[in-house]
């Protein structure tokens, strides 16, 4: 059953590669938005036989592959990896209904998202450690050829440091991993049979820093940052959606399944460090996005910030905290995604993401009122505005780290107020006062180039008006991945909305 989500795919891929030269590109994007229609639904279909009450995997699938070296082929779901599955389920098929129908070699570019959706997938399904490794890496190639093929002048450039970041990050955990796999005496990769508390302390304390600073790089988490901003500027919008919206969850899945959950004892010990690091990298992404005037660096750089949150709570290593990582993670998908393709028609209908360039597109004859609109919702979301999801999100994750690291906690919220601060003179800029010389003339937008944005900030509003239609698939995989922690305050949980 599992297969079919990174099966699905890859056949979709194949069947596009095969197509005549000469083919139409349109037929390419409807057979691609076919398989990841698919693909999608499927995950729904699981999500409703999935029982929340359960902490081990579900619907699980093993099958020996290399015995030699103890590898698997071993896929499972549970509440931590089901959330991150549906995520890259819909976004990877709103990714395909927002690229350009006239876009250059379209069968090479559709076979590259449907691989790029089969990797991801894989990765949050794999349960063996080499397994989820070659699944990681399998996402690099895909994703490096999409920013460097289809991406801005500097394309080249963000691609290559890309490449080397990730390559770098991939080192370091396949490092991690095969050390912890030998030194504990496990006889094979597979996450249930690994145990660490055998090890000593300073030795769990090194494997976890490889760990640490693999999945650090692709969170990212300063100073390991510098390599997001240059992509997302010089990738096209769906590929920034996905980048965003899914490709970062990757860091913080890692560290959560494989550093929290293998290595409780190291994590326990270097949890305050971890605090501090959220600190940093929450202040120092809101600063550097008050300092942008490009609106899709402006939105980069506040991923950075965002994703401290889930580091902060991560460190907590409460119930409540664990819990908030999660809705983080989906918060931080819906609404970046969102913001990206926001900027994305902006730019594509006004040429231009320059906050000294753009002015007055609320303009309701001539400009973009409906757009605006909707970038008003994704930065109110994104500010923490009550009846959002990014609220409740950021409240449950400062509510459960706020008994642990309290200073940390106060720190991290004052980014909180800083996003406001940098949406508000985004908005304020690009969209209040007259509009703007230099883009009097702007092309009409479509519903077409509407209708992603809209779903998303559906679900955006209905998730932080009812939020336990998301943490009921999490709470007890959370709870269970805190047990194995001791931790200094005990934050109960109660089901949020009840």
């Amino acid at each position: 059953m599992l297969s079919a989500l990174i099966l699905l795919p890859l056949l979709g891929a194949a069947l596009i590669g095969f197509l005549p030269v000469g083919m139409n590109g349109k037929l390419s994007r409807r057979i691609a938005l076919v398989f990841a229609s698919l693909a999608f639904a499927w995950i729904v279909f699981l999500a409703v036989q999935f029982n929340p009450t359960i902490v081990s995997q579900q619907f699980a699938e093993f099958l020996p592959w290399i015995d030699a070296l103890g590898l698997n082929y071993y896929l499972g779901i549970d509440g931590l990896s089901l959330p991150l599955l549906l995520l890259n389920g819909l976004l990877t098929g709103i990714a395909i209904y927002s690229t350009d129908e006239d876009i250059q070699r379209p069968r090479f570019y559709y076979s590259l998202l449907l691989l790029l959706s089969a990797g991801v997938s894989g990765a949050f399904l794999a349960q063996d450690l080499l397994l989820f490794f070659l699944f990681y890496e399998l996402e690099l190639i895909p994703l490096y050829l999409l920013i460097a093929i289809w991406g801005g002048q500097k394309r080249g450039y963000a691609a290559t440091k890309f490449l080397i970041y990730t390559a770098f990050s991939g080192i370091l955990i396949l490092a991690s991993f095969l050390g912890l796999v030998w030194l504990s005496g496990s006889p094979s990769f597979a996450l249930e049979s690994l145990n660490s508390k055998g090890l000593p302390l300073a030795t769990q304390i090194l494997l976890l820093a490889g760990i640490l600073v693999g999945f650090g790089i692709k969170i990212p988490l300063v100073p390991f940052h510098t390599w997001l901003p240059d992509a997302h500027v010089e990738a096209s919008t769906p590929i920034s959606v996905l980048l965003a919206g899914v490709l970062l969850k990757l860091g913080t899945y890692g560290l959560l399944r494989f550093g929290m959950y293998l290595l409780p004892d190291a994590w326990r010990y270097v949890a305050p460090a971890l605090a501090t690091w959220a600190v940093i990298s929450v202040l120092y992404g809101a600063s550097c996005a008050i300092a942008q005037k490009d609106m899709k660096k402006m939105v980069a750089y506040s991923s950075i910030g965002h994703m401290g949150y889930i580091l902060l709570a991560a460190a907590a290593a409460t119930p409540l905290s664990i819990l908030g990582t999660v809705m983080q993670m989906i918060s931080h998908g819906l609404i970046s995604a969102l913001l990206f393709l926001l900027v994305g028609v902006v730019y594509k209908k006004a040429g231009s993401r320059d906050l000294d360039v753009l002015r007055g597109l609320f303009n309701p004859e001539r400009g973009m009122p409906v757009i605006g609109s909707l970038i008003v919702i994704g930065v109110m979301a994104s500010a923490g505005i009550p009846g959002m999801l990014g609220f409740i999100a950021e409240f449950v994750v400062f509510r459960a780290s706020f008994a642990v690291y309290p200073v940390q906690t106060l720190l991290c919220m004052i980014g909180t107020g800083l996003t406001a601060v940098y949406f508000l003179l985004l908005t304020n800029r690009a969209f209040f006062g007259r509009l703007s010389a230099q883009v009097i003339n702007l092309p009409r937008v479509y519903w077409s180039d509407r209708t992603p944005a809209i779903v998303l900030a559906v679900l955006i509003v209905i998730l932080g008006i009812q939020p336990a239609w998301l943490t009921r698939w999490s709470e007890a995989t959370t709870t269970a991945i805190a047990n194995t922690q001791s931790v200094v305050a005990h934050v109960s949980v109660q089901r949020i909305g009840d």
